[in-house]
């Protein structure tokens, strides 16, 4: 068994963060709502507890507070922003308004050398303070410490930013560590749980593997699987763990509808059939797909036709396997978390998964979700640990519906074949010059729109396509890839020189927020 920290969320949109945080400390970690039962905390084996941010104030009579188990089970615990300030409240401290709030960029003395932040820091001031760069997000704030606590940490308009009791191993920081803003952050929080906690840290993939297909052995017996394989990097690693496990158990399904990226379905084909000799049912759907897509240009309905035809299909073809008891997908820790946040109530839902409950259950097989744990970055270690091409991968986020949400308006397969090349050529470039490891995501969409150009002596009335490349560390923000011209310019004559029917290549500079990273 795993040692394990216990992440209780109070709402914060960074709660992911934390958790992602202490697993690349090597420590397994899980998040659960703030409000489970003093007998979940007692039970849950904790060998150390951090409660998150959120956007409540503690003091109204309706807001969440930690179970009372957490303070008295006797293991360190770590108050993160409201998580400080709830701490602070049923302890026997203060919290009030602040009559500004704090939001962004703040420089922290830490004081009175405590096992968190002792020997952190990122700059001396000239009387000799140790001062930390770190990111604040608050309204509110502690303005009594409770019982036993002493300073922690301060900054002009926050007096308390940081507060501890050491003989009882509580600590808390205003600020979020959590978040790269907080340049220590990361230092901070392998510092609670590998010494303050004490926990090992023994979470690593190459590891986990054996652990995991014990567990997918168990979990199927002698019974078959299907799994409906996408190309993507989640279902690839699915089912490359699961056919480790079972092996000929497995059949996977996989669906081509006709919005691949250029060669992709071939692919797919030569590393899961090829190399790895899984059971693969190839179908290719693109009539059926760019059939029901005729015609139809609002981003929201092609999604829609897309999702309901994938199920039909792999519907269809799951009937024609008559074993299979159980349906794999490649569900993972952040779709889990974030359909869970919904149900509770804690965190605002920013969209559905496709995966979480995406097929039906009138499919009537049993749910098995080997990934269900992992965070993507834990993923992409386990795929290259099983064996899967490092380019495969660490590929891109590609979107469900394909290219059908990266052709504007509506989808023809003129546009798709015109897309897929434009794309192939920008990505191909992308590696070449060493800028694809350095972007997030990139990806060429396709503007139903014509302008006019010169070719040689004559005019040309074409399509335009845009290049996107975005840096992000979390997707919730992006800033735009600032890519060199040279290379830009590079990928705009490919393109136009190689792709008939483009005559005109823009490149977007727009940031999230406010635009999305995609562009439907």
């Amino acid at each position: 068994m795993h040692d394990k920290i216990l992440i209780l969320d109070f709402g914060s949109q960074v709660t992911q963060l934390i958790a992602r945080r202490v697993r690349e400390a090597h420590v397994y970690c899980e998040i659960h709502p703030c409000d489970v039962s003093d007998e979940f905390v007692r039970n849950f084996g904790a060998k150390g507890i951090i409660l998150s941010g959120s956007h409540a104030s503690v003091y109204e009579e309706s807001t969440d507070h930690a179970p009372q188990a957490v303070f008295e089970l006797g293991v360190p615990v770590l108050g993160i922003c409201y998580g400080m300030q709830t701490m602070a409240h049923q302890l026997g401290g203060k919290v009030e308004a602040g009559h500004q709030r704090e939001f962004g960029f703040a420089a922290v003395r830490a004081r009175g050398h405590t096992k968190l932040l002792n020997g952190i820091q990122d700059f001396e001031t000239e009387e000799g303070h140790g001062m930390l760069h770190v990111w604040m997000s608050h309204g509110d704030k502690v303005t009594e410490l409770p019982p036993g606590f002493k300073l922690m940490a301060s900054t002009e308009s926050c007096p308390i930013a940081g507060m501890a009791d050491e003989v009882r191993n509580f600590y808390a920081v205003q600020f979020h560590p959590e978040v790269t803003h907080t340049v220590q952050g990361a230092a901070m929080l392998q510092r609670f749980v590998l010494d303050i906690c004490a926990a090992s840290p023994d979470w690593i993939m190459g590891n986990y593997i054996e652990e995991a297909v014990a567990k997918i052995r168990e979990q199927v017996g002698d019974e078959e699987v299907i799994l409906g394989l996408s190309g993507g990097v989640d279902s690839s690693v699915a089912a490359a763990l699961i056919h480790r496990a079972i092996g000929d158990q497995l059949t996977c399904v996989f669906v081509d509808h006709g919005l691949l990226r250029l060669n992709e379905g071939q692919m797919v084909m030569d590393m899961f059939a090829g190399r790895l000799h899984a059971k693969v049912v190839h179908v290719d759907a693109s009539e059926q797909f760019l059939g029901k897509l005729t015609g139809v240009s609002d981003p929201e309905a092609k999604r829609k036709i897309i999702g309901r035809e994938f199920v039909e299909v792999f519907q269809s073809e799951a009937a024609k396997l008559k074993q299979a008891k159980w349906l794999a997908q490649g569900t993972i820790y952040p779709d889990v978390i974030e359909s869970g946040g919904a149900k509770t109530k804690k965190a605002v839902t920013i969209k559905s998964h496709h995966n979480v409950g995406g097929l039906p259950e009138t499919l009537g097989l049993k749910l098995l979700e080997p990934l269900r744990d992992l965070f993507k970055d834990e993923v992409r270690e386990l795929g290259v640990a099983l064996g899967l091409p490092h380019d495969m991968v660490y590929r891109h986020p590609f979107p469900g519906p394909g290219l059908g949400v990266r052709i504007l308006g509506e989808v023809k397969r003129e546009y798709a074949d015109l897309l897929r090349r434009a794309d192939a050529i920008f990505i191909d470039e992308l590696r070449a010059a060493g800028w694809y490891e350095k972007t997030s995501q990139a990806f060429t969409v396709f503007l139903p729109v014509k302008s006019v150009g010169v070719m040689g002596d004559g005019r040309t009335y074409e399509y335009v396509v845009a290049l996107r490349a975005v840096e992000t560390q979390d997707f919730m923000t992006a800033h735009w890839a600032e890519l060199p011209h040279s290379l830009l310019g590079k990928v705009s004559n490919r393109i136009i020189n190689e792709v008939r029917g483009i005559n005109r290549v823009v490149y977007d500079i727009s940031g999230k927020p406010p635009a999305t990273i995609e562009w439907e």
